[in-house]
């Protein structure tokens, strides 16, 4: 449950060819370290095109955050996506809400997220793809550390599999 099926760089290193191939129609985007840096209201590099490319392939798409509403909207009006915050990740309650709003089946659905603990386990609690990116930059506080010291843990066996 801790493992993803696809680990990558960057968000921006996920070709839709590669989710077509997987039978994904529709993206769960994580914001803070996977669309930008935390907090941060700009994309990163690379991201507007990713996204533009993500919609000539006719790939959906919705953001999913744990945060609170005023830190997802303008973001996610950024970058012309719906969105749904205070997403109590691993919960797979906001993941059921995604597959309703984009009107997908879990089956054809991928979490792209840069934490095994909330985006990966709830994904793949929830039963749809997932895709863990490394975070765009190294958390501060203890209780990132800790998370980041147990999340090498896990890819230890991840990349042993």
């Amino acid at each position: 449950m801790l493992f993803p099926k696809k680990k990558v760089h960057r968000v921006t290193d996920i070709s839709a060819a590669y989710l077509k191939e997987q039978g994904i129609e529709g993206l769960i985007l994580d914001i803070d370290n996977t669309l930008t840096t935390h907090d941060n209201p700009i994309p990163s590099d690379g991201v507007a095109r990713w996204l533009d490319s993500m919609r000539e392939n006719n790939i959906q798409m919705i953001v999913l955050s744990n945060n609170h509403g005023p830190r997802v909207e303008p973001f996610a009006k950024i970058l012309g996506l719906d969105f749904l915050a205070e997403g109590k990740k691993p919960l797979t309650s906001g993941f059921k809400r995604c597959s309703a709003a984009l009107n997908l089946p879990k089956e054809k659905l991928c979490i792209i997220g840069d934490q095994i603990f909330t985006d990966v386990l709830g994904g793949n609690l929830y039963g749809c793809y997932s895709i863990l990116v490394e975070p765009i930059q190294p958390e501060h506080t203890a209780f990132f550390k800790f998370k980041r010291f147990l999340e090498k843990i896990i890819l230890f066996f991840y990349h042993e599999k």
